[in-house]
This record gives structure tokens, sequence and C-alpha cells, in this order.
């Protein structure tokens, strides 16, 4: 699919700034008009993914979170989340609905759940060690998503 226009965004990995990653990506797709349920899905999405990154890809460091969002043909809106933490093992398993690597923590293990209710399409790369990849696809304008 071609590309009419994207944006890349580097913030370090510190909760302070999830607000701000979802609110610049939301910013960014409102060139294609959403409505104020696709803004909220996007963000909602982004959202987990930022903090999938912040709590479980740096554990106790502060590392980087690579945004990079792309305004593709027929509407569609792709954004990219990326670190160079740990990496996931077993991606199908964390992808399962309350599956988390921190049970000592309050975490439900819904966050790979909740992006694809939100978004059309959701993939996930990663190599431990080296990172993970999540890649977040809707299509703005679609009747009942």
């Amino acid at each position: 699919m071609n590309i009419i226009n994207e944006m890349k965004l580097k913030i370090p990995g510190k909760s302070v700034n999830e607000g701000f990653a979802r609110s610049a990506v939301a910013a960014f797709a409102a060139q294609l008009d959403p409505t104020v349920a696709e803004i909220a899905d996007i963000k909602t999405a982004v959202s987990e993914a930022v903090t999938n990154c912040i709590v479980h890809a740096y554990r106790d460091t502060i590392g980087t979170i690579y945004i990079e969002t792309r305004v593709l043909e027929n509407r569609v809106f792709m954004i990219k989340i990326k670190d160079r933490g740990c990496g996931i093992e077993d991606v199908k398993q964390a992808m399962e609905p309350l599956f988390t690597t921190a049970p000592g923590e309050e975490r439900a293990g819904l966050g790979f759940s909740v992006m694809e209710s939100f978004m059309d399409k959701v993939t996930v790369r990663s190599t431990l060690g080296k990172g993970t990849v999540v890649t977040l696809t809707k299509k703005i304008g679609e009747k009942g998503k």
C-alpha cells in the first residue's frame, strides 16, 4: 500500500509519556477525520502497546519507545510501536487473554486482547534480547467497527 503521510516519534519509556504518545498518534490520525469512537479506539490501543513497552520490555530500566504512524491509501491508519527491550519468549502465549509476565503486580494480562478488540489487525514480532514490534492497523470510516 502506498504511504500518503507518516510521522515518527521517539520517546523515553516513562509512564508520564504514555498520555503524550496516545495524544500525538490521535492528533496525527485526525487528518482522516475519524469519528470520536475511532479516535478513542486508536488512543486505547496505543496506550496498551506503550504501557507494554514500559512495564514489560524495559522492566526496571528506562528504554526508548519508537512510534511510527502512517496514513496509507484507502484510509488505512497504521501504527508501529517498537522497543529494544527483553523481547517476548512466546508471542502466541503472550497474546492469550489473562497471560502476564508480571503475576505479582496488578496486571490483568489483557493488553493484546484490548488492542485486538479496538483495531482491525494486530501483529506482534519479537526477538528475545532484541525487542518487540507491535503493528496496529485500522481502516478509518469502516461502519460497524
